[in-house]
């Protein structure tokens, strides 16, 4: 034990002890905790011990000491080699050195701190963050608090002043427990030092007219600053810095100039030597705003071909002074830009015009887009994935369901952008992926390249385990991926050998040593196909154990091959500058390669020997077709690297072209380029990374039957994690009579809560831009029958359960509240986001119409695409595009239902009702033919009311409701309320339409007078209305 001058910082003292101690508190005596459980009191001077208290049998997990008490917590053992926490804390009173009747603490009492105002008051905490408050001196009082930690908790703290309590977790989080209004952490804490305030210069009372000798210089010896020396003398007047062609190409015209956004591709302060110019890699200038294209049109008339149009940009790869770039603009790198309206206000169809679509950057771990898109056109892999996808596959964790759904969703897209946030959000969450250093923010100093081989080794590995999950006895997946071989490991001292059987998913390139005895052997030519055996035959020397030997020794090891799979995939592992030779080498990469296995020994041709193959047709030769390549760019000195792909899209399509289709994938911009240019490599910035390989025959062998295979048994069960029963309104579908169909209507809603805040970079100038946008979990989704008997009853309501810390609850645009997403606390049924979203999915592929109020929005956050034809938006229907205004659901429900929704909060099963009704009411006015009538109508009166519901509906209207709610319908004795339409009211004794009459009906909205309202709210007389038409009067009238 030390004795410490804190003044000085040395050690003053050492003081011998008998005992190990871990834990010390200072109060009358100084309590410290052995390794063994016991507390030893020692005297503050002497420092010898007064007394010795046993407190806990095995170890002590935590103490503190207030004045006369000292409340410990610890270990106990249960069974052998393990330990739990006791059920108590233990009591010491330090003035009579008696034990106190232990507090009972069921949940395993792992923390203790004592209140520092109140001298019997501590705070007692288990792992699992249950919180006890409990008085000393009667342990039977106590306050129950509960921590919401995801994990575990990991300490416990109090602030001196009491007011202020500190939790960690494993998570790396601290909670911070107090009152926002009153929260101090000290009772006297030192005012802040703040520098001195620097005196005024006297005021010089001078004119223009004032000579300047009149003010005078103080007087010095040394030289003065500005008498600079010849060397750090620089020349003037630089030329002009050239406007960058992105900035001319995306500039508006304006009364005082021209103004464009700033491409970023200098940084910040710093000023352009135009002396000695370099070239420019700047990245792709981002497009106008959709909303500022949408402006612009409405202002001016078209004016024909605009220089921001995206084949100017991608083309113009000419930069000043007719130089051309070295990397090309369609390689560098691409970005999103953010306006107040978030991405969807972004342009991505600026940068394609292909039917191929491209994948979103701002999302983690996005670095492995363009692994996912070869794979999405490697024919074989995208059917294994499609057709695991269409399995009855439960696994929350399987990559391959979410690669089905992505490369699903890619051929869906038809060009339009898509993200892959459902895939590497479950990518994210597995942990061997974190060890292996895959994830972006585990390894910031990494190589994108070293990461996307590394990726793509782990990546077929758990896929493979997916597949083998549901079918495991099936050899399908490894005959389409693993190179089957027998591994020989021989001992070079007693010749022992053992052989292993095994196989590989990716194959990764070996190159030859450069020999620096033998120059002539370095400069020799290797083909591809010759550094492809090699690598797949490697043989090496390692050190290693020999059982024979009973020492280690040197182990040659040898691959004999068995079989080789349909598809190869290929690491071209480039670290050496030898390497990097064989690639600039024009047309080393060939398109097409011959492979024979007879013998346990692989033969690889390519070129003109593999047609003499072919036409001696002596060998089984397997034929493979290059599919495509990962390829590392380095844009330029300022620009971090990325990844591209370059891809022969023919291979993945129906029919198959003659001249083959290359595409490039930078994200999402993807352009049509040529074979030459696709497989044209260069050292100094396009390297490839990843190459895939597919049987020839098996081109152009594009599953469709999986559409046929659909297992549905999700949509017809339910699987809680938490056991908690469903709501009374709902009740799942009937598989014999409400098996969804073609043009089934079905009403969506979805509610959603906040993961990530948008990140924000304020300029110098004060102007903000969005540098990541706000990241949204889905909560919550229900989906209502859309027809029938049981129109508008819930049959999918689902919960999602989220390990993620959510930062807010959005609880007044979601209704969620705190703990509804978390297991051990929701009062909800919850469910995986994986089995959510494969009911959605599954109702998109059966055909089902989605009837809903900003659904584009929704299925975007939910990472889900549905087809145009298949959804029924009351958010374009009730829209005027002149008038530029979009109008709520809640104020569409108070005009035209006339029913206040969203009083409190959001309700997605109330707003997929509510959006299910105005529908039905929207069909009626389009068989009336009213529809413009009446929309002209709802934009008057809400510019009346400022498009808002102005708030409770009449109480005529609200006792004619609780009067319906009350009696049974015609649908049974079940009552579910806004199922239907209110009733007509009577106005002036006349019901307001007939069950008669063929006209729609609405109903009226009655003053609290119990006379209709005079204010007409769909075409009126005023407007010539509809009197004497066919339809014998407006409607709403």
């Amino acid at each position: 034990m030390f004795t410490i001058d804190v003044d000085k910082g040395q050690v003053s003292k050492v003081i011998p002890t008998e005992d190990s101690y871990m834990l010390m508190k200072l109060s009358r005596y100084i309590c410290a905790a052995t390794s063994t459980g016991a507390i030893n009191l020692l005297d503050p001077t002497t420092f010898k011990i007064v007394k010795t208290w046993r407190a806990h049998s095995a170890a002590i997990s935590d103490m503190d000491v207030q004045k006369d008490f000292l409340v410990t917590c610890g270990y106990s053992p249960r069974q052998p080699q393990a330990y739990m926490l006791d059920p108590f804390a233990n009591v010491f009173d330090l003035r009579a050195l008696t034990p106190l009747p232990p507090i009972p603490f069921h949940a395993g009492a792992a923390y203790v701190r004592m209140v520092p105002r109140m001298n019997t008051t501590g705070i007692v905490a288990s792992q699992n963050g249950q919180l006890q408050v409990v008085d000393l001196m009667n342990p039977n009082t106590v306050n129950l608090k509960q921590a919401i930690v995801s994990s575990y908790m990991t300490g416990l703290d109090l602030a001196p002043s009491g007011e202020a309590l500190a939790l960690a977790d494993a998570d790396c989080s601290i909670h911070l427990w107090g009152s926002p209004s009153k929260l101090r952490f000290t009772e006297f804490s030192t005012p802040t030092e703040f520098a001195d305030v620097a005196a005024e210069l006297p005021a010089v009372d001078w004119t223009l007219d004032t000579p300047l000798s009149s003010i005078g210089l103080p007087y010095y010896k040394d030289v003065l600053l500005s008498a600079w020396p010849s060397h750090m003398v620089f020349d003037v007047g630089a030329p002009p810095a050239r406007i960058d062609p992105d900035i001319l190409a995306s500039m508006s015209i304006a009364e005082f100039g021209g103004y464009a956004p700033n491409p970023g591709t200098k940084r910040r302060n710093q000023t352009e030597d135009t002396r000695t110019p370099e070239k420019s890699n700047a990245p792709l200038a981002a497009p106008k705003f959709l909303s500022e294209k949408a402006r612009e049109a409405a202002k001016t008339p078209e004016k024909g071909r605009q220089l921001s149009d995206a084949s100017e940009a991608l083309a113009g790869v000419t930069l000043g002074g007719g130089l051309k770039a070295e990397v090309p603009v369609m390689y560098r790198n691409v970005e999103i830009k953010y306006s107040r309206f978030g991405v969807d206000d972004f342009d991505f169809e600026f940068y394609n015009k292909t039917k191929y679509s491209g994948l979103e950057t701002h999302i983690a771990n996005s670095y492995s887009n363009p692994l996912l898109q070869l794979l999405r056109f490697t024919p074989l892999v995208r059917n294994l994935a499609l057709q695991h996808a269409a399995t009855n596959c439960m696994a929350e964790m399987c990559l391959l369901c979410e690669m089905g759904f992505l490369f699903d969703m890619l051929e869906s897209a038809s060009g339009q952008n898509c993200q892959a946030t459902n895939l590497l959000k479950t990518f994210s969450s597995l942990p061997q992926a974190s060890a292996l250093g895959l994830l972006e923010e585990d390894s910031p100093n990494d190589t994108l390249p070293g990461m996307i081989q590394s990726m793509c080794r782990f990546l077929l590995e758990k896929l493979s385990g997916d597949f083998k999950s549901i079918l495991p006895q099936s050899p399908v997946f490894d005959r389409t991926l693993a190179t089957a071989a027998l591994t020989s490991i021989r001992c070079v001292n007693c010749f022992s050998e053992t052989v292993r059987p095994g196989g590989t998913y990716v194959n990764e390139l070996v190159y030859p040593v450069k020999h620096n005895l033998n120059p002539q052997m370095h400069n020799a030519h290797h083909s591809f196909s010759q550094i492809l055996k090699a690598s797949v035959e490697r043989e090496n020397q390692t050190r290693g154990w020999c059982d024979k030997c009973r020492r280690y020794q040197s182990l040659a090891t040898r691959k004999t091959i068995q079989s080789i799979p349909d598809v190869l995939v290929i690491n071209t592992a480039i670290n050496r500058p030898e390497a990097k030779q064989h690639w600039a080498t024009p047309g080393w990469l060939p398109d097409e390669i011959g492979v024979i296995v007879e013998g346990g020994q692989l033969f690889c041709y390519e070129g003109e020997d593999l047609r003499l193959h072919l036409q001696r047709g002596m060998h089984f030769i397997t034929v493979y077709e290059l599919v495509g390549v990962v390829a590392d760019i380095t844009s330029g000195d300022h620009q971090a690297s990325h990844l591209v792909s370059l891809v022969n899209v023919n291979i993945a399509s129906d029919e198959r072209d003659a001249e083959g289709q290359w595409h490039l994938f930078n994200d999402f911009l993807v352009r049509k380029v040529t074979k030459e240019d696709a497989l044209r490599f260069v050292p100094s910035w396009k390297l490839p990374s990843v190459l895939t390989y597919q049987v020839k025959t098996a081109g152009n062998v594009v599953d469709k039957t999986w559409k046929d295979r659909l297992d549905t048994s999700i949509l017809y069960h339910d699987f809680p994690i938490n056991n908690c029963p469903k709501p009374e309104n709902y009740r799942l579908l009937d598989p014999s009579s409400e098996a969804p169909q073609a043009s089934t209507a079905v009403a969506i809603d979805a509610e959603f809560v906040a993961l990530q805040r948008e990140e924000i970079e304020i300029k110098a100038d004060g102007t903000r831009e969005t540098i990541r946008p706000s990241r949204l979990g889905l909560a919550r989704v229900s989906v209502l029958r859309g027809a029938g008997h049981d129109e508008g009853l819930p049959f999918i309501d689902d919960y999602i359960s989220t390990t993620e810390p959510i930062i807010d609850h959005l609880t007044a645009f979601s209704g969620i509240q705190p703990g509804d997403l978390s297991p051990s606390l929701s009062p909800h049924a919850l469910v995986p986001r994986k089995h959510a979203y494969k009911k959605l999915w599954l109702l998109r592929h059966l055909g089902a119409l989605f009837v809903g109020h900003g659904l584009p929005k929704d299925f975007r956050t939910i990472n889900l695409f549905v087809p145009r034809a298949q959804v029924v938006d009351t958010f374009d229907l009730f829209y005027i595009p002149q008038h530029h205004r979009r109008l709520s659901l809640r104020f569409l429900a108070w005009y035209l239902l006339k029913e206040d929704i969203q009083t409190d909060t959001h309700d997605s099963v109330e707003d997929a009702r509510t959006a299910l009704r105005l529908w039905r009411k929207y069909k009626e006015y389009d068989d009336a033919g009213i529809v413009e009538q009446v929309l002209e109508e709802i934009y008057a009166r809400g510019r009346e009311v400022g498009f808002k519901a102005p708030g409770a509906i009449a109480a005529a209207a609200a006792a004619a409701a609780a009067a319906a709610a009350s009696t049974p319908n015609a649908k049974g004795d079940r009552t579910v309320t806004g199922l239907e339409t209110p009733p007509i009211l009577k106005v002036d004794g006349n019901e307001r339409g007939s069950a008669s009459s063929s006209r729609p009906r609405t109903p009226v909205r009655i003053s609290a007078s119990g006379s209709a309202s005079s204010q007409a709210w769909t075409p009126s007389s005023k407007r010539g209305g509809y009197f004497g038409s066919p339809y014998g009067g407006s409607p709403l009238k």
